[in-house]
This record gives C-alpha cells, structure tokens and sequence, in this order.
C-alpha cells in the first residue's frame, strides 16, 4: 500500500481494519502513516514524503519523489506482494501502479481521482494502471464502467466512523472548553505549505471575530509535527485570541464545535459528517493558482457541495478569502439558526448515503480482483 498526506493515512488506517477481519494472516507494507501502523503496517518510507502542495510544489521535489517511487518499485516487484493498493496520492501512485500490473502484479486503486471535476483525461491514465477503482461516491462507478475499468461504490469509511450524532458537551468538556459559549473551529489545513498559504488568513479572521464576538472560542486542531509552524504565526496574527492549539484532536474539535472555518479539502467532508457548518477556503501559491484557477470543470471545489450539487456552504478561494469576508460569513451561521439546522438536515442526508461498511465493502472488491489472477 501507499498512502500519502495525514488524509490518505486515516483512510487506508480504516481499510486496514476491514481487510485485516477478511484476511487475518495478511501482512501490509508500503509507505504510510502511524493510522497505519496502528493496523500493523510496516512502513519503508513516512506517508508525509508525499506531502506536496500544488504545482510549484511537486516541480520542486520532484526528483526526491521520482527517487522513492523507482525505488519502491523495484522493491515491490521483487518481494511480488498479492495486490497493490494505491491510497489516493495519484500523480504518485497511478505511475508506481502501471509499473506494478505491467509486471504481473495486480493493482487497486482506492478513491478515484476527481476527474469528474477536472483533468478528465487522467481516466485514460487510470485504465493502463489499475485493475479496479474503489470509489468513495456512488456517482463515480458508472464513469469508469463507461470506459470499461472495473469500480465500485464502497462508500466512505469516515460515514461509518463518524456517528450520526455528535454531542457536543463531551468534547467541550476534553477541551476545556465553556459549554455555552459559541466555538469556532479552525483548519487550515494539514500540510506545512497550506499552512503557509493558508493559516495567516484563518488566523487573522480570529482576531476580527475575537474583536466582534469577546465570547467566541476557537479550537484550532494541527497535525502533529507542525506546531512549531503555528505558534509563531498564532503569536503574530492573533495574539489576544482565546485560541487553543491543538495536537491533532480534530474530530473532538469539530464536535466541540458550532462552526467551522475550515481549508478544501478531505476536511470538509469531514465536517460534513459532523453536522457541522462551516466556511470553506483555500488559497495557492500565485503560480499554482495561475495554472488551477482555469481547470475546473465545476463550479464548487468543497466536497459537500459538489455532493450537494449546490452551495450549501459558502467557498472563498485565493483573494476572496480575506479575513474580513470570512469572519462575515461564519457570523452569517451563527446568527442564522435557522439556516444551521437546514444545512445540518443536509448533511444528515449526505451521511446516509455514504454509509456502507466501507472496509468490508473495499474487503470484498479486493477479493474478486485476487481470484480473477
């Protein structure tokens, strides 16, 4: 397996789990993450090698990345595993994954890149290099079918991981926090360039809203390894704030939570399953918004809206999200109740539909690809 990135990591933990109950003797290795090594996996390279952020980024590592996959290639075909699972990451994996099935080595991918938002042409990619797609939405199977690559719907495995209802006066208690004051959580994101580009913003709408609304707290959840990288930011734009930075924690943040402010991206999906309303944004370094800002085939990038098909949440992208403008939309949420509870109604729904025993649902998909060898 190979899963890059704190997301990647957390889905692949979760299929572990559901492969490890079909296939008790099974033994995983790759590069991955400690949600996989928890399950067991044995990791030849750390998932965060593979945390690149836009163009400019993987430009500039490329030849690191280029270096690991070449060697986890060779390493891979001699040790000739019984299928490969590639984890998301596919300008990583889908090059690893048609060197693998060239040599004979059966190869699945799980979660389908979104071509259905953009760069549709990477689907001609993909039936060179897998044998099977698992897919985390039920709209995705009938693409790839169309152009004959074998895919299943296994649904999301953090719809059956998140309950349906999350109180929140438990995890305000873990987090010290007042149980009646209204909370704001705020996630700018898990790799160290989206918190580069992206966290000053988000900190200095704290310090807008802390001005505006002296009973507002704010939980603000960073992936482990990356504090060093906050605290001085926290210091600078927000210092008077009553913020607290968190090891990791995110899903007690977002249970805590009323709102959150929070960057595109898995995350938001996540806050989806929580209930939670949110503001969406996501800024990019000036070349890589450059070359993105046009490639798009849809007019949302926040995945509860492209499973909405609607806006249900607001996007602020690149310029548009200044502090400002995103202090005045998670206002908007908190003094409309109304429109909380609508789009709480929302993503109950969106819930529901996702829930499928995804590691058993993933468990069996593998299975037929190991008896079709």
């Amino acid at each position: 397996m190979v899963a890059g990135e704190a997301s990647g990591d957390l889905l692949a933990g979760l299929l572990l789990g559901g492969l490890k109950q079909r296939f008790p003797g099974m033994s995983a290795f790759g590069i991955g993450g400690p949600k996989m090594a928890a399950q067991g996996f044995d990791a030849w390279w750390p998932h965060h090698k593979l945390s690149v952020f836009g163009f400019v980024d993987a430009l500039r590592h490329y030849r690191e990345l280029s270096g690991i996959r070449d060697q986890l290639g060779d390493r891979l075909l001699a040790e000739r595993p019984d299928v490969f699972v590639g984890v998301d990451a596919p300008d990583f994996n889908f090059g690893l994954e048609r060197r693998l099935k060239e040599g004979g080595i059966r190869t699945v991918h799980f979660v389908s890149p979104s071509i259905w938002a953009w760069r549709g042409g990477r689907i001609d990619k993909i039936a060179r290099s897998t044998d099977h797609v698992l897919c985390l939405f039920p709209f995705e199977p009938e693409l790839y079918q169309a152009k004959g690559i074998a895919a299943t719907f296994v649904g999301h495995p953090l719809a059956d991981t998140i309950p349906m209802e999350a109180p929140k006066a438990p995890a305000r208690a873990a987090l010290g926090l007042t149980a009646d004051a209204p909370v704001l959580a705020v996630l700018p994101g898990s790799r160290r360039s989206e918190i580069q580009h992206i966290a000053p913003a988000f900190l200095q709408t704290v310090a807008v809203l802390a001005r505006q609304r002296p009973d507002m707290q704010f939980v603000m959840p960073v992936v482990p390894g990356l504090r060093d990288m906050v605290e001085p930011m926290v210091r600078e734009h927000c210092p008077d704030a009553p913020l607290q930075v968190l090891d990791g924690r995110s899903h007690e943040a977002l249970a805590a939570c009323d709102v959150t402010l929070i960057a595109s991206g898995t995350a938001t999906l996540e806050a989806a399953l929580f209930k939670r309303p949110m503001v969406i944004a996501y800024r990019l370094g000036w070349m890589s918004w450059q070359l993105m800002r046009h490639m798009g085939y849809l007019p949302w990038v926040g995945l509860p809206n492209i499973l909405a098909r609607d806006f249900v949440v607001p996007e602020r992208l690149q310029d548009a999200a200044s502090p400002q403008q995103l202090a005045q939309d998670c206002l908007a949420w908190f003094d409309q109740p109304a429109r909380m509870e609508a789009v709480q109604g929302r993503f109950a729904e969106m819930h529901n539909t996702l829930r499928r025993d995804t590691g058993r649902c993933a468990s069996d998909a593998i299975a037929k690809v190991l008896e079709s060898r």
